[in-house]
């Protein structure tokens, strides 16, 4: 008997030791990547912006989807002649950044002066672009409504609604693009909870798999929680066809989606990393943070795994006023199957250092090389 008990210990340590090994983090190698960043350096016309979702239109073109957008000029270091509009996009031709060429769009107003690209159809604030997705209907596009508060900050905004933009000739030049707007229905919006759509998008099979925030507020404290929906690919527009994660059913009622991984901002990305074969979220910690997070998963609804550490942003030590976010990453710019191409944004609370100091709020870029042990 005694025989028996040690050996049956001995294999539940043996089982241990392999379950641990199996669950243990990957070692990860990060490399700032130049290249990426010289293509987003512009010194007139766009000169920079937050947010840096990317679509990938055709093999060799992508999109990119930006928030805020200075328009001018920079000249010793400086925005001059600029304007901040609320959106723009740039289409990149080429997959290697040594060679590829960039075309930066906005709109206009009547008076000719710069505006943003897509504007809401309702009148009210106006649009972030999100991630995004190309289908056999075309091209879409998540657009978080924006309005400000009564708050003297840059943070005076709260979000007021959700919008699909579809595209049907997105292969056409942006400035020909015809634009549809559908109002998303499966959200929520009032002082103590809300729920938004659009954060990451990702084909599996003939599903789109279509990642959320579900958000508890408390005064001041605003804690992030992952959600997920599915649709099939060629119905993201027909609402009545999305079905909810929840316990691991899918349902019809937005309002009982599981609350899947902790802690996770409006901000992020879901990409799968065919080296591990597991999917990858990235996001900035907290939502404004130095420090760039990883969670991996063998399946697209988790369960995730712990945080990793990837990355510190070192512009958070260039000043006190320094932040940094909106880190996520761009399956579609890797040239390997153990990497993600990742991008930040850097920006300040005092607007006068931003608008003084180009280096700060436009994308940098990062590749985060992974492997198992």
């Amino acid at each position: 008997m005694r025989y028996k008990k040690h050996n049956f210990v001995l294999v539940n340590i043996v089982l241990l030791i392999i379950i641990a090994a199996c669950t243990s983090a990957p070692n990860v190698v990060v490399d700032a990547l130049p290249q990426y960043d010289v293509l987003f350096s512009n010194e007139k016309g766009w000169t920079g912006a937050d947010g840096a979702y990317s679509v990938a239109l055709t093999p060799n073109t992508t999109a990119w989807f930006f928030g805020d957008t200075w328009i001018g000029q920079v000249k010793n270091g400086q925005h001059v002649n600029a304007t901040l509009v609320n959106n723009s996009i740039a289409i990149q031709y080429g997959k290697d950044p040594a060679t590829a060429a960039m075309g930066f769009f906005y709109g206009h107003s009547a008076d000719g002066s710069v505006a943003a690209f897509i504007q809401p159809e309702d009148g009210r604030g106006w649009f972030w672009m999100f991630d995004g997705v190309v289908t056999p209907k075309g091209l879409y596009v998540f657009l978080i409504q924006i309005e400000r508060t009564a708050r003297d900050s840059v943070f005076d905004f709260k979000v007021i609604g959700s919008w699909l933009g579809q595209v049907d000739n997105p292969k056409d030049p942006p400035s020909e693009w015809r634009i549809r707007q559908f109002k998303v229905p499966w959200v929520e919006y009032s002082d103590t909870r809300g729920i938004l759509w659009g954060s990451a998008v990702i084909q599996v099979k003939n599903d789109l798999y279509i990642y959320g925030t579900a958000e508890d507020r408390q005064n001041t404290v605003h804690q992030k929680h992952m959600i997920l929906a599915r649709v099939p690919i060629s119905m993201l527009a027909d609402f009545s066809r999305w079905r909810f994660y929840a316990d691991g059913s899918w349902v019809s009622d937005f309002t009982r989606a599981s609350r899947l991984c902790e802690n996770v901002p409006h901000e992020y990305s879901v990409s799968y990393l065919p080296a591990l074969k597991k999917y990858a979220v990235v996001y900035s910690q907290d939502g404004l943070s130095n420090n760039i997070l990883a969670r991996l998963s063998a399946e697209p609804q988790g369960p995730w795994s712990d945080a990793i550490q990837l990355y510190q942003c070192p512009e958070a030590d260039w000043d006190d006023s320094i932040f940094c976010y909106a880190a996520k990453a761009h399956a579609i710019l890797s040239r390997y199957p153990d990497e993600l191409v990742i991008t930040y944004i850097a920006n300040s609370v005092d607007f006068n250092k931003t608008a003084n100091d180009a280096r700060l709020y436009r994308p940098r870029f990062l590749r985060a090389t992974f492997s198992s042990h």
